[in-house]
This record gives structure tokens, C-alpha cells and sequence, in this order.
């Protein structure tokens, strides 16, 4: 393999790879269902997969999609990509046929990389579209697709020399409010945001980390982006997928330090007899991707003895705007800005409002997208002045912390007054029998809108839906208790462990009833 070589574009994240495996030689890098992956292997294979990528016809500027699970082949793919050039375009797995094949047409992407259980579905979704294919994994039978390992006979080549503000990435948002929506993130935005989120972290000297998280989602992505940033050799016991139980054992096995991961997989975890485990060597989670409701940081800190690191981002800002850190935490807070990130809590007029008072969160700097792919009249909207817009309504604190309340999109407005979801779901979730709760407005002809609860309960728990508005009674104003509570098996979650509120939404108004 060639050594790293100047590149115009100091924020080149190849260049960045490269560097790493300079600065830390051979090492263990990555553990995954029962093999290690050494980092002179996942250097070596980057070059070579990148050689045969240039074979293929993958230019400078092209994008390709990743649509893999965790595996190895994510940290290769995003390096081969990076070193011929060429735009990562990660997709999470459990995407519709319709909605992989509107990323591909709107992306116009010349190649995409999946795992064998995949293909399926890029070929329903790819049909026509002449996309050149490449299975990471056996191809059986199949003749017109690539085998991801006849790239790796491919001779290694240099990077390709790219700008600061060339693209690195084109992330496609949840489509939460519509169809989904590229996210242009440029080298320098990545580069910048990884560091910040490292510098952050550095303090902990962690090295051992389990990494749960779908790697193409922007929180995956940052995270693999600021371990190349380190000044310690890092280790990663990746998981294909969230499995409570599997994240216990590997805890245990592997002598975690640390984990990042979203809500709802604390209470997952919290949920499983982690007190068989041996979890002693853990120090801290970072949280991120949605709120963390201060009775579960509460159980889960005490549970396994840890500190949690809260953070707050956004596909736009390159994933990362906020973060806690071990020696500044305050509980429901996302902790301050970061070094990369200029912010501030805007009123009505656009001014920024004192500590205490809510507003909108702006941020600015290098971090900001540029842009929506395709979308200007949206990109326009969005980032103002290089102010980025980002739709969630938040307040600072008199010593600087951040507190991310609600998103503008999801308050509800009853009879005048305005409701937080998140007020209503933290009263849901104080009762001894609920482990998740959604709420959301429902078109109501007298007041507007009407405050309507999904919960789900602990494994056991017994109660009702009467039960449930009587105590949330207790603890709300008469405006903002909810009306109606429906009892779940389970509240609808995004692939990433989100409240899927647009799930929600459509099952309270299109039935009728409390269950």
C-alpha cells in the first residue's frame, strides 16, 4: 500500500484513513461475529477495493450507494470510496422498494454495494436504471452482478485529490414529513465534525467500543469518522444489528469501555437480566439520535454504573452540533456546542433570545450541509444566511448547556395553547408500567387539534387506558393531559431507534378507539 501522499484539501477524509493507520500501525481494529479484522487489513483491502472501483469505471464525484448491515466491508467500502473520490451514499437497510428506488434515481447513482441478503431488493428497486451492482459475499448463481472480492484483486492506487468542499456524502434523510431528502456534506464538514466529536472524547481514553449503530445512518457515520481522528489505537466490536442480549454478551467478552446508541436500545438492554452480566469495565454511553427522557438516563446510569453522555445533531450539521462530556454532564442536557458549531436559540424575529427562553436552534459553521441534492427552494429554506434552520425548538441554560425541548413540526396546538409531545410522554413514562410512549396531535373540528398517547408496557405490566389518562391527570395541566391512550405491543420505532411519529400519526387518524 502506498503512504499517504498531500492532497489538495487539507479535510481529504482518505487522506484522514490513511493518516490514522500511519499514526497507529498495525493493531486490532474490528471484531465482528467471531473474527478480528487487523488495521493493516482494512488499510490494504481499502486501497485494493478502491483500485478495482477505478476498473469499474467509479470517477471522482459519482455516487455509490452503500446498502449493507454492519460489516467489515462498511469501514472498507467508505475508505475505497473516499481514495478513488467518489460520493458514499449509505442506506439503511429496511427501505421499501419505491423508497431505495427514488434514492437511486435522485442520486443518480452509478454503482451500489450490498450484502447477498439484499439483493432482492436493489434488483426491485434498480430495474432498468442500468446500476452496476456489487455483492459483498457470495453470489451463487448470479452472472450480472460484481463480487465484491474480484475488486480486491485490483492493483492499489493513490487518492484522488479532492477539494474541501467536495462532496464525501449525500445522506438521505428519514422522509419522516415526505420523500426523503439528500443531504450534501462535503470533506472539510465531515472532517471538522469528526474532530470536534473527538476532542470531546479524547479525555476519556477509551479504546474499547461496541458499536451497535447502523453505520449508514450520519450517527454511525461520525463516529467511525472521529475514531480516525484518535490518538490511541481504537477497537470496535461491531454488531451486524441491535440485539440486546448479543450487546451483553460482547460487553462482557470484550471488556467494553463504551457504546454509542440511541434511547431506545438503553431501555432495551435495561430490559434483559444485565445483572448476569459482567459489565464492570464499562465507563460511559454516548446517547444520541433522540431525546433521552431523564427517568431512563436515571435507570440506566444506576443500572450499569456508568455515566451518560448525551449529544445533539442532525443530518444537516453533519450529525454532531452538541455534546456532554464525562467532566460537564448535567442530566437533560445535550451539553454545550462543540468547537466546530457556532449556536444559537432564535425568537419570532430571528434575534437571539436570553438563557432560559425557547426558541429555534440555529447553528453555523463548517459542519452545515451544503445543501438538499436537487433541491434548492428546500436548501434556501433550510440555511439562511449559513444559518442552518434546524426545526427543533430549544433553550441554553445560564452557564451555556443546551436543552433540545421539542421539534417545531411535532408540537400540537389544542384550543390555543401549545403542547410538547415530550411533556406528555415523560408523565406517561414516570408510571410504574409503561417502558415507551408516543405522542401526537390528531385533527379535532372543536379545538383544532386533540393530545392522543401510544404506550407500550414492560414485560408483565398490567394497567388500562383509563388508568393511564387518570395519572397522566396528576401530573399535567388540564390542557395537556391526553384524551385518548391506546396500549400497544409496541410503540413504532424508525430503523434508527427513533419515535416514528409519522406511524403514529397515521394509525391515530385513521382508526378509531383506545385498545
Amino acid at each position: 500500500m502506498s503512504a499517504p501522499v498531500a492532497q489538495p484539501g487539507e479535510h481529504n477524509l482518505a487522506v484522514l484513513a490513511d493518516q490514522s493507520y500511519a499514526r497507529h500501525g498495525d493493531h486490532p481494529m474490528v471484531f465482528f461475529e467471531g473474527t478480528w479484522h487487523s488495521s493493516t487489513e482494512i488499510a490494504e483491502r481499502s486501497a485494493r477495493v478502491a483500485g478495482g472501483l477505478r476498473e469499474l469505471g467509479i470517477e471522482p464525484g459519482d455516487r455509490v450507494v452503500v446498502l449493507t448491515m454492519n460489516t467489515p466491508e462498511v469501514f472498507v467500502s467508505y475508505r475505497a470510496l473516499w481514495r478513488v473520490g467518489a460520493v458514499v451514499t449509505p442506506v439503511i437497510f429496511l427501505q421499501t422498494p419505491p423508497e431505495l428506488r427514488h434514492i437511486l434515481e435522485d442520486s443518480s447513482a452509478k454503482a451500489a454495494i450490498v450484502t447477498p441478503e439484499l439483493l432482492p431488493l436493489v434488483r426491485a428497486a434498480g430495474d432498468g436504471l442500468g446500476l452496476t451492482v456489487i455483492v459483498a459475499g457470495p453470489t451463487g448463481e448470479e452472472t450480472d452482478v460484481v463480487a465484491y472480492e474480484s475488486l480486491e484483486s485490483a492493483d492499489p492506487i493513490d487518492i484522488a485529490p479532492r477539494g474541501d468542499d467536495d462532496l464525501a456524502a449525500l445522506l438521505y434523510t428519514g422522509g419522516t414529513t415526505g420523500r426523503a431528502k439528500g443531504v450534501m456534506l462535503s470533506h472539510r464538514g465531515l472532517w471538522e465534525s469528526g474532530h470536534a466529536l473527538h476532542r470531546v472524547g479524547e479525555s476519556q481514553g477509551t479504546t474499547r467500543w461496541l458499536l451497535p449503530l447502523p453505520l449508514s445512518h450520519a450517527y454511525g457515520l461520525i463516529v467511525v469518522i472521529s475514531g480516525l481522528h484518535s490518538s490511541r489505537p481504537q477497537t470496535s466490536v461491531l454488531q451486524r444489528w441491535f440485539d440486546a442480549k448479543g450487546w451483553l454478551e460482547l460487553a462482557q467478552e470484550h471488556r467494553g469501555e463504551s457504546s454509542t446508541v440511541v434511547p431506545s436500545m438503553l431501555q432495551m438492554l435495561l430490559d434483559q437480566p444485565y445483572q448476569d452480566y459482567d459489565l464492570s469495565s464499562l465507563r460511559s454511553f454516548g446517547s444520541g439520535g433522540a431525546p433521552l427522557l431523564p427517568a431512563l438516563r436515571e435507570k440506566a446510569e444506576e443500572a450499569f454504573g456508568v455515566t451518560i453522555l448525551e449529544g445533539y445533531g442532525c443530518t444537516e450539521s453533519s450529525a454532531v452540533i452538541a455534546a456532554s462530556t464525562i467532566e460537564e454532564s448535567r442530566p437533560g442536557s445535550v451539553g454545550k456546542p462543540l468547537s466546530h458549531a457556532e449556536v444559537i436559540i432564535a425568537g419570532p424575529d430571528g434575534e437571539p433570545v436570553p438563557a432560559g427562553e425557547e426558541g429555534e436552534i440555529w447553528v453555523r459553521g463548517p459542519g452545515v450541509m451544503q445543501g438538499y441534492w436537487n433541491d434548492p427552494e428546500q436548501t434556501a429554506a433550510t440555511v439562511v444566511d449559513g444559518w442552518l434552520h434546524t426545526g427543533d425548538i430549544g433553550h441554553f441554560d445560564a452557564d451555556g448547556y443546551l436543552y433540545v425541548d421539542d421539534r417545531i413540526k411535532d408540537l400540537i396546538i389544542r384550543g390555543g395553547f401549545n403542547i410538547f409531545p415530550r411533556d406528555v410522554e415523560d408523565a406517561l413514562l414516570a408510571h410504574e408500567a409503561v417502558t415507551a410512549a408516543a405522542v401526537v396531535g390528531r385533527p379535532d373540528a372543536q379545538r383544532g387539534e386533540e393530545v392522543v398517547a401510544v404506550v407500550a408496557l414492560h414485560p408483565g405490566a398490567r394497567t388500562t387506558s383509563e388508568e393511564l389518562i387518570a395519572f397522566a391527570k396528576t401530573r399535567l395541566a388540564a390542557h395537556k393531559y391526553p384524551r385518548e391512550v391506546r396500549i400497544l405491543d409496541a410503540v413504532p420505532v424508525t430503523s434508527v431507534g427513533k419515535t416514528d411519529r409519522k406511524a403514529v400519526r397515521s394509525m391515530v387518524r385513521t382508526t378509531e378507539g383506545e385498545s
